[in-house]
């Protein structure tokens, strides 16, 4: 079922969850042992995150340095159809532009339809570790409206390559992402807006935002939205604090801020454990506030921490 379909029909909040692909060696049992504690909930759907490889220099029997590409988290396409199978829930698979030429994405697309996988989450991705900047791949899509358009020939038939006539026409539903802090490369929160709202006349159907800890940020973000005359859903994304390196990582990486109130308490703990019950109580609280706003979702990045997920939505179920 499609995400829009899981909202036209929904009576109450519905819950969904994210989930990182294990890493490469591990098997599919580390992502179940993740998950099965969560399904108590009955998420709607589950999202799984796309990784590009990265380049790393391993050194050879002769003292000299190798140049290679490893993709540390594998399996989205495969994870998505595992999970579909064993928990009779949706997957949501997140496509990116890094790392991947258009023909690749055409192909990971046309698997992903075989299987009777019809959501999409469209994103560009993040820069290479190795990169200052985002850089395309060569032969790929440099932004996620790009990609995203990709998809939409797609669904209409029309591939990459031109001798293919009247094609089979896939029917993905497509979700973009939404910042409610700016994203980070854009000068100003109107062209970021703008150019959310190119995405969206483009054909994304719904917005999955990413994380934020200032739900006022939340609501400010979906009245502009609304005022730039997007119509599509909301969806917001959520994370605990657990511990406090991330009073530093989470704005580092994400370029979010944190709550004076919230990391006033995170700094008062003197062990990870109390850290995560600050996290978990703020965390419960945001999501009351957010139901009673009306949000249609509450979206939550699982990212390592189902318990700590599963205390907070015990807690508001």
């Amino acid at each position: 079922m499609k995400v829009t379909e899981h909202l036209q029909q929904a009576q109450n909040t519905l819950i969904s969850f994210e989930v990182l692909p294990p890493l490469k060696g591990k098997t599919i049992a580390s992502l179940y042992d993740h998950l099965d504690p969560l399904m108590e909930f009955k998420p709607s759907w589950i999202n799984v995150t796309y990784h590009r490889s990265e380049t790393m220099f391993k050194k050879k029997a002769d003292g000299t340095f190798e140049k290679v590409d490893v993709r540390k988290r594998p399996g989205t396409v495969g994870i998505c159809a595992a999970i579909m199978n064993h928990y009779q829930v949706d997957a949501v698979p997140h496509i990116i532009c890094g790392g991947f030429t258009k023909r690749e994405t055409e192909d990971a697309l046309i698997d992903l339809d075989f299987l009777g996988i019809d959501n999409v989450l469209v994103l560009r991705g993040d820069a290479a570790r190795n990169e200052a900047s985002f850089e395309p791949e060569a032969g790929g899509n440099v932004y996620a409206l790009d990609l995203l358009k990709q998809v939409c020939n797609m669904n209409h038939g029309v591939y990459l390559d031109e001798d293919i006539k009247n094609g089979g026409k896939t029917n993905f539903c497509m979700g973009v992402a939404g910042y409610p802090e700016k994203h980070f490369e854009a000068p100003n929160l109107e062209i970021d807006l703008q150019r959310l709202k190119q995405k969206v006349d483009a054909g994304a159907e719904y917005i999955m935002t990413q994380m934020f800890f200032d739900n006022q940020k939340f609501y400010d973000f979906v009245k502009a939205c609304r005022d730039m005359g997007i119509t599509v859903p909301i969806i917001p994304g959520l994370k605990p604090i657990t511990n406090k390196k991330q009073l530093s990582v989470l704005p580092r990486i994400f370029h979010v801020d944190l709550p004076t109130d919230l990391s006033n308490e995170i700094m008062k703990c003197k062990t990870d454990a109390e850290c995560e019950q600050v996290g978990t109580e703020w965390l419960i609280h945001q999501s009351k506030e957010l139901k009673k706003f009306g949000v249609p979702v509450l979206h939550y990045y699982t990212l390592g921490k189902p318990k700590v997920i599963w205390n907070v939505v015990k807690e508001i179920s």
